[in-house]
């Protein structure tokens, strides 16, 4: 049976310039290259420089995915902006990339869902495409983590960095099988219990500021790897599909160990993993698309294969995305 398939066209990312090694925090605060890689695999990470925001980040890879799918700005009809760090309270920063793209038409919007933003804003994408809502969706994961971390808390600011990667999406017509390019299933979870265990301490509402970065991380550790399994066991089962048939893992890119435990409990193998969390560290929802952009850019990710996106982040919020490239 034919079906609409959410297909993607192109991809891009973007980096800070600056790079901020576990050599230079172990000056900042009482750490060590050692302590940092054996707990998270981290070596380095990218900082925004002064007056360089989600925004702007956001748009260099915006423009990088339009350029890789050889199509005009002005033909995207939708934005979605997956951040926890806009530039603004209010306007959503989508509305500004969209501004900065020359875009005067279709809509645009942010989506928070912290480190599973990627996953929410691709799934919340492919529902309007797959309703004929829209034709073509700009998806991105923008972030400036480095903005709400406390840099005296040695369990946190080592952990997470900035960046941005984007994808664009077309609705084109599928067989209705799995052979199909594009979203061929996705699952979405969310369990607001759990708002303790990773949080930011502050907001427009609660406390009138920004707030830092809260997380006990142990407690995060041991549900992510439980909870990761619902949505993609729930991914497999929508397509006939297991472990096996994955040509490549992308995780978020949180922790090497939560990684490499989510990845033996699936059956998944080392070699079809995609990490990049050894030179990105953690880049919330920006860490899936970054990954991503790498792996197609290397030349590992190629047109076909078989490709199952995983994230989990504050909320808790979780989910899966299985995809055909």
């Amino acid at each position: 049976m034919r079906c609409t398939r959410s297909v993607v066209l192109g991809c891009g990312s973007a980096l800070p310039d600056r790079v901020l090694t576990n050599a230079d925090l172990a000056v900042m605060v009482d750490t060590s290259d050692e302590w940092i890689l054996q707990r998270t695999g981290i070596r380095e990470r990218r900082i925004a420089a002064p007056g360089e925001t989600t925004v702007d980040l956001g748009l260099r890879a915006a423009q990088r995915a339009i350029a890789d799918a050889g199509i005009e700005p002005d033909t995207i009809d939708l934005i979605i902006l997956a951040t926890a760090t806009p530039d603004n309270t209010f306007p959503a920063s989508a509305v500004t990339i969209q501004e900065r793209l020359g875009i005067t038409g279709g809509m645009a919007f942010d989506l928070q869902a912290v480190c599973s933003g990627f996953v929410y804003a691709l799934t919340t994408a492919d529902a309007y495409l797959q309703n004929g809502l829209v034709k073509r969706v700009l998806v991105i994961g923008a972030e400036t983590f480095s903005r709400i971390l406390d840099w005296e808390d040695r369990t946190t600011c080592v952990l997470f960095g900035d960046g941005a990667g984007a994808v664009v999406l077309e609705a084109q017509s599928g067989e209705g099988t799995i052979a199909d390019r594009g979203v061929l299933a996705s699952k979405l979870r969310s369990d607001g219990r759990h708002k303790e265990k990773l949080y930011v301490d502050g907001g427009p509402s609660s406390t009138q500021t920004v707030g830092y970065l809260r997380m006990q991380g142990r407690e995060v550790f041991k549900h992510a790897v439980a909870m990761i399994t619902d949505v993609i066991e729930s991914v497999f089962e929508q397509t006939g599909t297991s472990a096996d048939d994955i040509d490549w893992f992308v995780p978020h890119q949180a922790n090497k160990r939560i990684i490499d435990a989510s990845a033996r409990k699936l059956g998944i193998a080392d070699e079809k993993v995609v990490s990049t969390v050894d030179r990105h560290g953690n880049t919330s929802a920006a860490s899936i698309p970054l990954a991503l952009d790498v792996a197609v850019k290397d030349g590992r990710i190629k047109r076909g294969d078989l490709v199952l996106l995983e994230a989990m982040g504050g909320g808790f919020t979780w989910g899966a995305v299985l995809l055909r490239w």
